[in-house]
């Protein structure tokens, strides 16, 4: 054996040790932009699915494609305290609990309208803040009220549906002006 392809394998065969603690594929890594959260790439999908239901883009454009679920998430991790963040984030691994109790399937396998159904439901559930019903219904709010703030103030929409105008706008006058 040459002694370069020793060295050669020898080379690879460590570097393939080192690196073999960092594959670990047991469990979902968490998303960095939102240490606060802790959210997973499943928890983001599910977001997704929940934020297209509000805007389903039958007649403007999907949440999806506006990034609304990254707005959400953002603005949850940033702007919301402590307390407020965990009963968010408890709602939203505990929403595919809540419609599978409710309806009996994953709320992904759901088709819009009992989508629609599921998100009134949970809105008006009673209980307790710390409660299942309470992470549920503050999960579903904030994600309601974060989700239509970022689509009235994405570009999308301040540019095509309702353009904006720079103060002082225009003036429309209603009588004529005379030259004295």
């Amino acid at each position: 054996m040459d002694r370069r392809s020793a060295m050669k394998q020898l080379a690879i065969l460590t570097g393939g040790a080192v690196m073999m603690p960092a594959c670990n594929f047991s469990e979902e890594s968490i998303l960095q932009a939102y240490q606060n959260l802790k959210v997973t790439q499943s928890d983001h999908a599910l977001l997704s699915q929940v934020t297209n239901t509000i805007f389903p883009g039958t007649t403007l454009k999907k949440a999806e494609e506006l990034m609304i679920p990254d707005f959400v998430l953002l603005m949850s991790n940033d702007c919301l305290n402590p307390d407020q963040q965990n009963g968010f984030v408890k709602g939203l691994k505990g929403w595919d609990d809540f419609s599978k109790k409710t309806y009996g399937k994953a709320f992904s396998k759901m088709d819009q309208k009992e989508a629609e159904e599921a998100i009134v439901k949970g809105m008006a559930l009673e209980g307790e803040n710390d409660s299942e019903a309470g992470n549920t219904r503050q999960f579903l709010n904030t994600t309601k009220r974060f989700a239509l703030q970022g689509y009235l103030n994405s570009e999308y929409f301040m540019t095509e549906i309702k353009p904006y105008e720079l103060v002082p706008a225009r003036f429309y006058g209603s009588k004529l002006i005379e030259n004295a």
